[in-house]
């Protein structure tokens, strides 16, 4: 199974056992069963993202509801558009309502906030990409939001991608120690066994601080840079020196990137920015749901 649809039915779950538990008091208590249309409307401006895990919300809480969404996940709605049509019953659309918004409200915050940043970039080349720091649980359904908001998806764990960092190469001795015991681990019978890969599919991406590092990870071949935590001015001289060794070698720009530094990053000559902020830090976007008489 697709690793997003796995986790998308886990929350889906466990938000239900979360927020229905023994059962609706309120909804069961004041209201006779009957039919019942309502609709969700936007509270604000954005980007939608959300509609899986919130067509799943309705249908698990009762199959005889009816959910059609005016709009796709991906596309821009204004305040007052109407986003979906509900028909079903009365007490087990307002069991549904709480989570199915939540879903709706968090993902589409992300695919909001990552538009804004892929708009400050438009015109360039430069690809926004996400992190790992997600919610945990939340990171697939987070990612997808990602591309709906026109970003890009850096890897999504530990297992699909090598990313050579401070501490491995402090605890290696060296860049090129670490790129050589990744490597020379990919050839054994270990990695393929539990990885299911072979070695040439993996990216092999390095953290560099300074020009040194840097030479060393391109005199080793490794496919990715990143160059986290540098002013615009040393960003420069960095991409500077690495194109200028390989002109061909995938560069990417991290830390302290917001929406007012993000555009004079991308002029540096980076191919990729990630945004940790697009997941950590989005603003949930506003919807309700109304019972129609």
């Amino acid at each position: 199974m697709d690793p997003y649809y796995k986790f998308m039915i886990q929350l889906v779950k466990a938000a239900l056992d979360e927020d229905i538990g023994r059962g609706d008091l309120t909804s069961f208590g004041a209201l006779e069963p009957g039919p019942a249309h309502a609709r969700i409307v936007a509270k604000c401006d954005g980007v939608l993202s959300g509609v899986e895990p919130a067509l799943l919300v309705f249908e698990t809480v009762d199959s005889a509801n009816t959910v059609v969404f005016t709009k796709k996940d991906g596309e821009r709605f204004v305040r007052g558009d109407i986003i979906a049509e509900i028909d079903g019953f009365n007490q087990t659309l307002l069991s549904s309502e709480r989570a199915a918004l939540n879903f709706l409200g968090h993902l589409s915050g992300v695919a909001t906030k990552t538009a804004a940043f892929v708009e400050k970039v438009r015109g360039t080349s430069v690809r926004i990409l996400d992190t790992r720091k997600t919610l945990p649980g939340w990171r697939h359904l987070e990612k997808r939001a990602v591309v709906h908001g026109g970003g890009m998806n850096h890897r999504a764990g530990l297992y699909d991608m090598v990313l050579i960092k401070d501490n491995h190469i402090a605890s290696a001795g060296s860049v090129t120690q670490a790129v050589g015991a990744v490597r020379d681990f990919m050839q054994t019978p270990d990695f393929r066994l539990q990885f299911e890969a072979r070695a040439e599919e993996i990216l092999i991406e390095v953290e560099v601080e300074n020009d040194k590092q840097l030479r060393e990870a391109i005199a080793a071949g490794v496919d990715r840079l990143l160059l986290d935590n540098q002013s615009t001015e040393s960003l420069k001289q960095l991409v500077a020196t690495a194109r200028g060794l390989n002109p061909s070698i995938q560069l990417e720009a991290s830390g302290n990137i917001a929406l007012d530094n993000v555009a004079e990053t991308a002029r540096t000559g980076v191919d990729f920015i990630s945004v940790g902020a697009i997941t950590h830090s989005a603003p949930v976007a506003d919807f309700s749901m109304k019972f129609l008489d």
